[in-house]
């Protein structure tokens, strides 16, 4: 492991100053960056350790949720709020990692993990533009079961592994933000990047920027919402596909609906496509599946994962169907 120093913030403004050096990191819980470091794929000079920053759950006035960056994924799973207003993030969270991952990681750090798959690793043996850009991906051509279908690029075709990141998506949360620059919010949505070129820029946060907390909205839609996620064992592995979806149905009538993808992208997938066919049409399995194809139409799979369009698909349909006899 690399040598660096570590200070512990006392505040946000002051992890904010601290990180105004080039190659410091934050730290929150560190169930990925201090994997990362071992793996001499991330080397930071200096860390400054957030995870003692506020982390509390407010709810507000007009029955909106301010969730601290800090919170531990657990408590965020476990508030009576979050259980019964926003069911889809509860859920996620819990299909995440292992209970001893969830105590220990934050809200920031989750939403901060590294897109990566088995050749980001592999240092000494595999292309990787993630990890040196410019070198190429030699998961294109390789092994990729795992990887993307959908806004991918010849430049990287890894998947973003929160299960937290999907249902928020969903969600429309706004992440806030507190940087050089002042404090601003972004949506959840416009939060990570597609590859592009440059698969290594994961994100719109400045550097130094910290994220201080997540708001979610306050909508009647969300109180109906879930989670499925479909992985190839039952525990700790990221998902093939996931699906985050909150529906409402009037007299047979989709009112509205938010549906979220995991496991096929380089971020959070949100199926605008899919939740505008939807609207204002018939809540049946038929154009649930309608709904669904538009949204794949663009996927464009590599050579061992095609099955995920039609698994995609498939949890699309499952999911809305049972959202849709839960409003019966």
């Amino acid at each position: 492991m690399t040598p660096f120093t570590y200070a512990r913030a006392a505040s946000v403004p002051d992890a904010v100053q601290r990180a105004g050096v080039t190659g410091v990191k934050y730290l929150g819980g560190g169930t990925n960056l201090v994997d990362l470091m071992r793996e001499r794929v991330e080397r930071p000079s200096a860390l400054i350790d957030v995870s003692r920053l506020n982390a509390a759950i407010v709810e507000r006035d007009d029955g909106s949720l301010m969730i601290d960056a800090a919170t531990r994924n657990t408590a965020i799973a476990e508030h009576r709020a979050v259980r019964e207003r926003y069911p889809v993030l509860s859920r996620a969270i819990l299909a995440g990692a292992s209970a001893q991952i969830r105590n220990m990681a934050t809200l920031g750090g989750n939403l901060l993990q590294r897109t990566r798959c088995t050749y980001f690793f592999d240092d000494e043996g595999s292309r990787c533009n993630k990890r040196t850009p410019g070198q190429g991906c030699d998961a294109v051509g390789g092994f990729n079961r795992n990887h993307a279908i959908l806004g991918a690029s010849p430049s990287c075709v890894a998947t973003h592994p929160s299960d937290m990141a999907v249902a928020l998506a969903a969600l429309d949360a706004v992440v806030h933000l507190n940087g050089a620059g002042g404090e601003r919010t972004v949506s959840i949505n416009d939060l990570h990047r597609l590859p592009g070129d440059r698969p290594d820029i994961e994100t719109e946060l400045a550097p130094g920027e910290l994220i201080t907390g997540v708001e979610l909205p306050a909508r009647q839609l969300y109180v109906r919402s879930t989670y499925r996620k479909v992985r190839d064992r039952s525990s700790y592995a990221f998902a093939l596909v996931s699906v985050a979806a909150a529906l409402e149905v009037q007299d047979g009538v989709v009112a509205d609906v938010r549906i979220a993808l995991g496991g096929v992208a380089h971020k959070p997938w949100r199926a605008w496509k899919a939740e505008q066919t939807l609207r204002g049409g018939p809540a049946t399995e038929d154009a649930f599946r309608a709904a669904a194809q538009v949204e794949l139409a663009d996927a464009r799979p590599l050579a061992h994962n095609a099955f995920k369009i039609e698994l995609a698909m498939r949890t699309i349909v499952a999911v809305l169907n049972e959202l849709n006899g839960d409003s019966a």
